[in-house]
């Protein structure tokens, strides 16, 4: 059931990000920062880790999930290091996903033959 939920709720997550990129003139860009602040707001709220634990992968993979990870390293950093954990708490709870996102593109570009579209 686990799989069920994670599916169909990162679907949803997908489905409607989708439709907001069809239906509005928002690049994308401007769409993806919408999502990690949107997330970052949520877990401000107390409202989006009901549905990480809800859903798991499917609510803590998209970049939703992502502004959630933002916030909790920071509210975590914050409560151990104080002010300074306002700057420095977002980048510790990432820094691995960041990380292995690099070198495994890094990895695939050595694989496969990237080229510039023309």
């Amino acid at each position: 059931m686990d799989y069920l939920n994670a599916f169909w709720v990162g679907g949803v997550i997908c489905a409607l990000v989708q439709i907001l990129l069809d239906r509005t003139k928002l690049l994308p860009g401007r769409v993806m920062v919408l999502l990690v602040c949107s997330g970052a707001v949520l877990s401000a709220l107390g409202l989006y880790q009901p549905l990480i634990d809800y859903a798991g992968a499917g609510a803590s993979v998209p970049l939703l999930g992502f502004g959630s990870l933002l916030w909790n390293g920071m509210k975590e950093a914050i409560d151990r290091d104080g002010f300074l954990g306002l700057f420095t708490g977002g980048f510790t709870a990432c820094a691995a996903g960041v990380s292995a996102a690099l070198i495994f593109s890094y990895l695939a570009s050595l694989v496969f033959r990237p080229k510039t579209k023309k």
